[in-house]
């Protein structure tokens, strides 16, 4: 049956609209395969595997795989595929740096092949908010994986983020995984679970008590220490500016135009959820403090 069309340019992009729904959809159900993510070496023996969520980390022993976070459920096949062309040995460790879909996502498809371990509070987090893929390890303090001769630390350094948060540490290697505490663009503060600025501060100086030069952070570039710095300054700069504008008279619903401020990148970032989803909560525990 011989059909013709005429394509109109109205009609091409109302094509082009629909083929990149329906991409979307057959993409999350899994019959399209689509390259989202991409795998860098970070240092010997350590990569990074970037792309939509949060940055993976991938540590390399001789007995097997261990990483930091694993994105979305759509992305377990994929960073397994990536995993392969920087080690013949599969994963055996997964730890989560927090609760969020986007760093523990494919954690069901993980629990089939390997140990998750997490904070008891970002455990608690997942169970609260019905997540699928429960770690079967928890700590509280810090625990240690041991591996073909290789140490990967994870402490609970306090709040920040969530109150689950772990710093994922190798000591060999003098670089941490920092999972949300650290952020390129700007950092969202998850009132609902525990977050606080104020506990986040205290949790930036207990990552910088440790001895590394390199940093992963949950999104973004990889950061040297100067950078985690000066994440740690941004964030007494923008609590400092918060309380000033509040004891001088800001009412809540102001202060997501007020708290702009050109030397301050993370309230320029409009798109960034800092400012799309953070500021109700900041001024609020910011308003709590100084009262």
């Amino acid at each position: 049956m011989n059909v013709t069309y005429l394509v109109t340019k109205t009609h091409n992009k109302i094509f082009l609209q629909l083929l990149s729904i329906l991409i979307v959809m057959l993409t999350g159900a899994g019959i399209v395969a689509q390259d989202r993510l991409d795998i860098q070496q970070v240092k010997e023996g350590l990569h990074v595997i970037t792309g939509p969520g949060g940055n993976v980390g991938v540590r390399l022993t001789s007995d097997g795989v261990i990483l930091i976070d694993d994105k979305f459920p759509q992305d377990f096949d994929e960073i397994q595929s990536l995993v392969a062309k920087v080690s013949d040995l599969p994963v055996r460790y997964v730890i989560n740096t927090h609760h969020h879909g986007d760093h523990s996502g494919s954690n069901a498809g993980f629990l089939q092949v390997a140990e998750i371990i997490t904070h008891k509070n970002a455990r608690d987090n997942m169970i609260r908010g019905n997540q699928e893929g429960l770690p079967r390890m928890i700590y509280t303090e810090e625990t240690s994986v041991f591996l073909g001769n290789v140490e990967v630390q994870a402490f609970y350094m306090g709040r920040g983020h969530t109150n689950g948060d772990s710093v994922v540490y190798f000591p060999d290697l003098k670089t941490v995984h920092g999972g949300d505490l650290l952020h390129g663009t700007a950092p969202f503060v998850d009132y609902g679970n525990g977050g606080s600025t104020r506990g986040w501060v205290g949790t930036l100086n207990n990552i910088l008590s440790l001895d590394f030069d390199t940093a992963i952070p949950g999104h973004g570039s990889i950061m040297d220490r100067r950078d985690v710095l000066s994440f740690r300054n941004q964030m007494e700069a923008v609590r400092a500016r918060m309380a000033d504008l509040i004891r001088n008279g800001l009412d809540s619903r102001d202060a997501l135009e007020r708290i702009k401020d050109s030397e301050l990148s993370w309230t320029q970032a409009e798109q960034g959820l800092f400012m799309q989803r953070s500021i109700p909560g900041f001024y609020d525990e910011i308003f709590e403090e100084i009262q």
